[in-house]
């Protein structure tokens, strides 16, 4: 891509960096929340689940910015991390109080639905340590003089706190000085914005970091929600997308942020919680491109499947430099990762290019 000038990797110490916050997350498998006996946990978090796909899945080497209170959670969830291969040295530690009261780790309980019952998310992280974040908390300037060739971050961090926002201006800013790209994911969370301002807010946030983004990524109903860029003829249920109103709705986005260099959506079709029709589209210089179509698709757990999209994307993007390759990559990945539980990827990037070529599910001996 002409307009996407990414640095040289031999010039780099990382391929890519994200920022933002990582949960423990508690499954409780097939059942509920509400009646459960016992949890399976992971580590989990929008921004975070991008670094650990580019790392686990495409073999790149990524880092993550982020904060957790020092305290037996917090050590559980590095030991998650350092299982997905994620450089954490830049991870900061704070000093816990002993019961919470000024500084945690969150947590995040999810069902992951099945049928005419829907996933259900319930997260628990008020006062986390990745919420107190402000700025001047990290040496930017002295992170991207090292050497980064992505940086990713998205709306769930800017949505913490009425200071995280201002974290993520602050390293776009520093990143654009060294010639690092930027993407970032909407990602709404209508939780996480309701008690600092709501939809209001979460618009006025959004846009005003929209014009530092080279990558825009969103779902079907982001777009909407922080830029108030409307898409024609989607129903409340989002059983039928129609997919040339989205790329209606992707021109008027680049019309009015001409800093995009390429947009990219998700598209969902729910029919029930374990059938999803899924693919994805794609905006770069002025053309748009289309991944394979997932029709029916059978989920296992669709947390992080967005999050898998936007690693096999910038992967793509970073190492094929073909916006068309790039969009059926990050629509494969995503599948894949739907049908493993947990918010991150465990394919592999045999599976992710079998797939995109039109591999079936047969048994391999």
């Amino acid at each position: 891509m002409k307009t996407l000038k990414i640095r040289p990797a031999h010039e780099c110490v990382w391929d890519e960096v994200s920022l933002g916050e990582v949960m423990l997350r508690l499954d409780p498998g097939e059942g509920r929340i509400r009646t459960a006996r016992s949890f399976r946990v992971w580590e989990g978090g929008g921004e975070y689940n991008v670094a650990r796909g580019l790392r686990r899945c495409f073999g790149l080497r990524t880092a993550l910015v982020s904060a957790f209170a020092d305290n037996e959670v917090g050590h559980l969830l590095e030991d998650l991390m350092l299982q997905g291969g994620v450089d954490l040295s830049m991870v900061k530690w704070v000093p816990y109080d002993g019961i919470g009261r000024t500084v945690r780790n969150g947590l995040n309980f999810t069902e992951r639905g099945f049928g005419v019952r829907g996933a259900v998310g319930v997260s628990d992280r008020g006062h986390t340590a990745a919420a107190s974040l402000k700025k001047g908390d990290f040496d930017w300037e002295g992170l991207f003089k090292r050497g980064v060739r992505w940086f990713h971050t998205g709306g769930i961090f800017a949505a913490l706190s009425p200071t995280t926002a201002g974290v993520i201006e602050e390293a776009m800013t520093a990143a654009k000085r060294y010639g690092t790209i930027i993407s970032y994911d909407l990602n709404y969370r209508p939780s996480l914005w309701k008690g600092i301002g709501g939809l209001e807010q979460a618009r006025m946030v959004n846009r005003a970091l929209a014009p530092l983004v080279d990558v825009m990524i969103g779902n079907e109903e982001d777009f909407t929600a922080c830029l108030g860029l409307e898409v024609e003829g989607v129903d409340a249920n989002l059983t039928r997308l129609d997919v040339s109103s989205y790329k209606r709705m992707i021109e008027r986005a680049t019309a009015a942020y001409p800093n995009f260099k390429v947009v990219a959506t998700t598209l969902r079709a729910v029919h029930s919680a374990s059938r999803n029709d899924w693919s994805a589209i794609c905006w770069a210089e002025g053309a748009f491109y289309e991944s394979e179509r997932y029709e029916n698709l059978e989920i296992l757990d669709r947390v992080g499947g967005g999050d898998s999209f936007a690693s096999g994307l910038i992967y793509g993007l970073m190492v094929k430099g073909d916006p068309a390759w790039a969009v059926r990559c990050g629509a494969a990945h995503g599948a894949l990762a739907m049908t493993t539980p947990g918010d991150t990827s465990m394919a592999t990037l045999k599976e992710v290019e079998k797939l995109m070529g039109g591999g079936g599910a047969r048994v391999e001996r």
